[in-house]
């Protein structure tokens, strides 16, 4: 009898671990990384950035809660992030200096390393879903231009006007920044709202702050699996059909079984420095404990010492991490049983 009930307990304790196990989720997300100091922004703009993060890290970690993949929440919160104009990513990309926006995305998953890419695309509203359908539906893993926006409308994604992404301080900036070029300005795009004011304080924060925008998902859902997802509209003024780091599996994007990165910088060096996959072996080389370790490997000392500016976020065995040698990155992460984690400033958790 005493066996019995040896066993029965034994039985509970295994299945309650299991069941601990199983709903071992966490979310680790970005908007960007830069010059972003205390005092450059006004309280109003501040708190707004908070919100969105705060938001976004939300959604991500309720739908983990439910039991969603971390396929769908990676694409969910991309597209919150995509959406909203104050990062550079489909509404509110920088402008090339030929006035169009030109967007990037990727998106891998770790337990099978599967990964979908897409770049150059203009017309596609959410560049990390025609990412996943690359992925899921295609033998390829990036597609380019007018290939990726032909497969876009074959695959039945939602297709936009190239002014559907026009903000009026991406266009400022983008004016400034061909004029210190010594090129000329570009026409208005066909569709753009009328002319605004944009106070020139608020684009000089936003050409530290963006300097190197991008967002980024990374998710482990309640089954085990990650799922790295970035999302951009690269560097203002870019010229000659420039593409960075985001859309490139190994330099912006990166998932395996226990780790996944998202990258923001000045895709050049992450590219060089293959950085997200770099971030990933340096976990497996040191183990369990290492995450942390790996990651400023990568962006502190390697990065920096090739003089490559901007940071990761990482889930190294679940643990939510980041990195970056910029004085600020918008960051977010969440795991169960503590509360969200919205970050602006380098002095911040």
């Amino acid at each position: 009898m005493r066996r019995l009930v040896f066993g029965v307990c034994a039985m509970v304790l295994a299945n309650g671990a299991a069941l601990a196990q199983e709903q071992d989720w966490s979310i680790v997300l970005h908007g960007g990384a830069g010059v972003i100091e205390r005092g450059d922004m006004d309280a109003e703009t501040e708190a707004a950035y908070r919100d969105a993060l705060d938001a976004a890290i939300r959604l991500g970690g309720d739908m983990l809660a439910d039991g969603a993949s971390a396929m769908d929440v990676v694409e969910a919160v991309v597209h919150t992030l995509e959406d909203d104009p104050k990062f550079n990513s489909g509404v509110g990309a920088v402008f090339t200096a030929e006035g169009r926006n030109e967007l990037d995305a990727s998106i891998m998953r770790g337990s099978d390393m599967q990964a979908g890419a897409v770049s150059g695309v203009t017309t596609v509203r959410h560049p990390i879903s025609l990412a996943r359908a690359v992925l899921e539906n295609s033998p390829h893993v990036m597609l380019q231009s007018p290939g990726a926006e032909a497969f876009a409308a074959d695959q039945g994604l939602e297709l936009v006007d190239n002014s559907y992404f026009f903000t009026e301080r991406r266009w400022a900036s983008m004016v400034r920044a061909v004029r210190r070029m010594g090129l000329s300005v570009p026409p208005r795009p066909e569709g753009a709202p009328e002319p605004e004011p944009i106070r020139e304080g608020a684009l000089d924060l936003m050409e530290r702050e963006h300097a190197f925008g991008t967002v980024g998902v990374v998710a482990r859902d309640q089954s085990g699996e990650v799922v790295a997802g970035t999302s951009t509209g690269g560097t203002t003024a870019k010229r000659w059909g420039r593409v960075g780091d985001s859309p490139i599996i190994g330099a912006g994007t990166y998932a395996t079984p226990a780790c996944g990165v998202s990258a923001t910088g000045t895709g050049e060096y992450f590219i060089r420095l293959n950085v997200a996959a770099r971030i990933c072996t340096q976990l497996e080389m040191l183990g369990e404990e290492g995450g942390q370790q790996a990651a400023d490997a990568v962006i502190q000392d390697a990065l920096t010492a090739m003089g490559g500016d901007g940071g990761v976020v990482m889930l190294g065995h679940g643990e939510p991490i980041w990195s970056f040698n910029t004085p600020g990155m918008y960051r977010a992460s969440w795991t169960p049983g503590d509360e969200p984690v919205v970050s602006i400033y380098g002095d911040e958790d």
